[in-house]
């Protein structure tokens, strides 16, 4: 299946997921739409204390890895471009270090987009590695990571 619609999406609830609720089904650029709804799941933890956010993220990482090993085999493709809950839960994982204001949040999102898009060493290498639903989020960690390091080099 080349392209996945609502049935697909709707038939499994790792695909359900792993399609972020539908946002991955977008016609354009459905990594960023991805990565929008990660804004509103992580407010709805962002009253939490710093590490019960931390671990209900690594939670929802480990959960991701199961949902979208699963939904890539069953399109045939490990890292499909519908594939976005990767981008939510770096999204999310981002936000955690961010100031909870909206320019906080602004360029939150604007840094994580970049390097998931831009995938400066060693991202690239992993992305082209790792095949499966552990490398479809892991890649995405690490664009979190180097989010996170310019967040607060920049909260300095």
């Amino acid at each position: 299946m080349a392209n996945p619609n609502l049935k697909f999406l709707l038939s499994h609830p790792a695909h359900f997921f792993s399609l972020g609720f539908g946002s991955g089904l977008a016609p354009k650029a459905p990594g960023t739409f991805g990565t929008i709804i990660g804004l509103p799941l992580f407010w709805l933890i962002s009253s939490y204390g710093f590490n019960i956010k931390l671990t209900i993220i690594a939670a929802i990482f480990i959960v991701g890895i199961y949902c979208c090993d699963k939904t890539g085999k069953a399109l045939g493709v490990a890292d499909h471009g519908a594939i976005v809950w990767d981008e939510i839960v770096a999204m999310m994982l981002v936000l955690a270090f961010a100031p909870l204001t909206w320019l906080g949040w602004l360029v939150a999102f604007c840094l994580f987009r970049l390097f998931d898009i831009w995938k400066p060493f060693p991202i690239s290498y992993f992305d082209a590695k790792l095949k499966n639903g552990f490398g479809v989020m892991f890649d995405d960690l690490l664009a979190a990571i180097y989010a996170i390091i310019c967040v607060l080099l920049l909260a300095q």
